[in-house]
């Protein structure tokens, strides 16, 4: 049977579709009706593949639409979408052409469908992502405190951080009212924060950031976060390997974990220390931990098996 690959660019009113081999473009609103419509005839179509890319949140209706429609759906980086289209040469960009590039992205490069998380866990990443976005505006505000000169204007700033510390304080308790009142997150929290080095915020960012934990081998995983060494080789040139791409706010709270465990964790200290004295660099050093402590934490949660000290 042919195989059909179905390409959609996401905007805030209105999709465009592409469908591979037939070439079959259209556009429906995202709203309720053209997502029903969307469904329907795609479902009719039975394509191999529905491709979306991940859009600062317009997609996740569509996701979900298509998604308990049992229809095969990968969301995938746009960065990945904009690289591919500029290797073909496809420098012009509208949204019928993003939706062509994303079908031939579907086509050619067939990324892995992931079933989509459920309800709960959808609220449980948004809880994490408005905790990481108070977070981020309390930092930005006490910085600002630290230039400003008038009185006046550090109460201003003093009153809005008493503000975003009372949304911090609910929006955390809300979290761990989310935790603990749900067995399997539960036990994974309890799971996750059993390593040295391991707290309750890259815990509860890892539950609903990377549901994936648990489920990939260690490659997989590494490569999924981002924190596994690409090489840069050409010829006979040899570059250094680095890492890149992958889920960087994720990365981010585990390098910030990795900075405890390389001095607290005696597992991992003792590899930090290993890495300093055959002339690594720290940050290469401590991208070595963070891929380390993550595939410790794979395989905790894999064997279900809490951390034990040697």
């Amino acid at each position: 049977m042919e195989q059909i690959f179905v390409g959609i660019d996401v905007a805030k009113d209105r999709l465009d579709v592409h469908v591979l081999p037939s070439g079959e473009a259209f556009a429906v609103a995202r709203d309720g009706e053209g997502l029903a419509a969307l469904v329907a005839r795609l479902a009719a179509a039975r394509p191999s593949l529905i491709v979306l890319e991940a859009t600062g949140g317009f997609e996740t209706v569509v996701a979900a639409a298509l998604g308990a429609a049992r229809l095969p759906l990968a969301v995938v980086n746009p960065r990945q979408i904009r690289d591919f289209a500029r290797a073909l040469g496809r420098l012009a960009k509208t949204d019928a052409l993003d939706a062509e590039a994303i079908a031939l992205f579907a086509e050619r490069v067939h990324p892995e469908p992931r079933p989509l998380p459920d309800a709960a866990a959808q609220a449980l990443a948004e809880l994490v992502r408005r905790r990481r976005q108070i977070v981020d505006m309390m930092t930005a505000e006490r910085n600002r405190r630290q230039r400003l000169a008038s009185k006046r204007m550090r109460k201003s700033v003093d009153r809005l951080l008493a503000a975003l510390q009372k949304e911090l304080s609910t929006l955390e308790a809300d979290l761990d009212d989310a935790i603990r009142g749900t067995p399997a997150w539960r036990e994974a929290e309890d799971l996750l924060t059993s390593v040295p080095g391991v707290g309750d915020k890259l815990a509860r960012t890892l539950i609903a950031d990377l549901p994936e934990l648990g489920q990939l081998d260690r490659k997989q995983i590494a490569a999924l976060v981002g924190v596994a060494p690409l090489n840069r080789d050409s010829g006979k040139m040899r570059g250094k390997r680095t890492t890149w791409g992958g889920r960087a706010k994720l990365r981010a709270v585990l390098y910030m974990a990795a900075l405890v465990a390389a001095h607290h964790n005696p597992v991992l200290t003792g590899f930090y220390q290993r890495l300093l004295a055959a002339g690594k660099a720290k940050k290469l050093a401590l991208t070595a931990v963070m891929r380390k402590l993550l595939t410790i934490l794979n395989a905790i949660l894999r064997d279900k098996t809490p951390w034990q000290n040697a």
